[in-house]
């Protein structure tokens, strides 16, 4: 739904969190969410619907942001806000800048909560209202905020933060100068000036030259996922450094700066899926290199060790074999597997139709790990049967 500055005022209002607190009482749930709705509506009317609305955003942000019970949101407000470990990650790291921090999309205040708990100044700016009077809601009277465009500076001497929106209508906009504001035009705008803007991870790398960036593309991760890549201008990267990987679960970073010496070779005792962020950045290679690793193929991001790296997961080899699933299957059926993860790189190969094929009827729970070795007439699909350390 999209919520009014009427909204936002009665929400903000004595009458508004009264309502909040009795809306939070239920469960809304799929099995209630009819009657209790309908519940809601006999007590406040046409408030309802924001009241609803407000309490079903705040249970699923918390997860993804902490303790913000009392926060407003709107649901794409919500969507893209940044998960809160890697906004304090990036907030740590501009507060050590020690420049005023301009949050120049600041939304509903999600970035300049963390930059201010990081201990940086901070300023937040909006073009919209709806979102700017639920930052001050969130944020509390002491929060510095005004609206503005992102496109039209309000600020000097500050590092300037823009989170560009990439959803329309609830869909995803791949096409960096579909942004809004366009990544280009940011760019454009804020030349010669320190900027941080944060982009989808799938945004095509070599694209940026082009648009005139020539700064830090770092790639951040958290819980196994990649969720952004964050673009720092040349005065805020590290210097030699044009590519990082950020894996916040495990606190390890990694940079282009680092040795990228890592030798080809055949699987030793384990198989390494590195983290997406090092895969994201083109850092596979600088991963290897500081673990004591290899690679499988030099174009594919598979390693292998006879060590593992600390706390990373791996696949230990059990077999070895070229990809046939006749052959597959009776590894498989000799090894007494029931249940099979597949990871798939440099073939078309669906895992989960592949799973269905091998009938596995075993009790035991293994990997498969399936692979291009080698390139043009020598190449050859091989698999890899595993037990993985957890």
């Amino acid at each position: 739904m999209r919520f009014t500055p009427e909204d936002v005022g009665y929400l903000r209002s004595q009458s508004g969190a009264a309502a909040l607190a009795v809306v939070a009482e239920y469960s809304l749930s799929d099995a209630t969410r009819i009657a209790d709705i309908a519940a809601v509506r006999s007590r406040f009317g046409d408030r309802a619907p924001v009241l609803v609305e407000t309490t079903l955003l705040r249970r699923r942000a918390t997860e993804k942001l902490g303790d913000v019970s009392h926060w407003l949101f709107t649901d794409e407000a919500l969507q893209q806000a940044t998960a809160a470990p890697v906004a304090q990650h990036r907030a740590t790291r501009l507060s050590a800048a020690g420049a005023v921090v301009h949050d120049a999309t600041c939304s509903i205040g999600t970035e300049v909560a963390a930059l201010r708990d990081a201990g940086a100044a901070v300023v937040g700016s909006d073009i919209d209202p709806v979102r700017l009077a639920m930052a001050a809601h969130n944020l509390g009277p002491d929060a510095r905020l005004c609206r503005a465009d992102a496109l039209h500076p309000v600020t000097r001497d500050a590092v300037v933060v823009v989170d560009p929106a990439r959803r329309r209508g609830g869909r995803r906009r791949f096409d960096p100068t579909d942004y809004q504001p366009a990544l280009d035009a940011v760019l454009d705008c804020y030349r010669g000036c320190d900027l941080v803007v944060k982009c989808a991870p799938g945004i095509d790398f070599d694209d940026l030259p082009r648009l005139g960036f020539d700064g830090e593309i770092e790639v951040t991760s958290y819980r196994g996922s990649v969720r952004e890549a964050c673009l720092w201008s040349a005065g805020l990267a590290e210097p030699g450094v044009r590519r990082r990987a950020s894996v916040l679960d495990r606190g390890e970073q990694l940079t282009d700066a680092e040795p990228g010496d890592c030798d080809v070779r055949p699987a030793g005792r384990w198989i390494v899926d590195p983290d997406g962020a090092v895969v994201r950045a083109g850092l596979v290679r600088q991963y290897g290199a500081r673990h004591g690793l290899w690679q499988l193929d030099p174009d594919i991001a598979y390693l292998s060790g006879d060590q593992l790296p600390p706390a990373q997961r791996g696949f230990e080899v059990l077999e070895r074999l070229d990809f046939d699933e006749r052959r597959l299957r009776q590894v498989l059926a000799r090894l007494d597997c029931g249940a099979a993860e597949i990871l798939v790189r440099g073939l078309q190969v669906d895992p989960d139709a592949l799973r269905r094929r091998l009938r596995l009827r075993g009790s035991q729970s293994l990997s498969l790990v399936l692979t291009r070795i080698g390139s043009g007439p020598a190449a050859r699909a091989t698999a890899y049967v595993c037990r993985p350390s957890r």
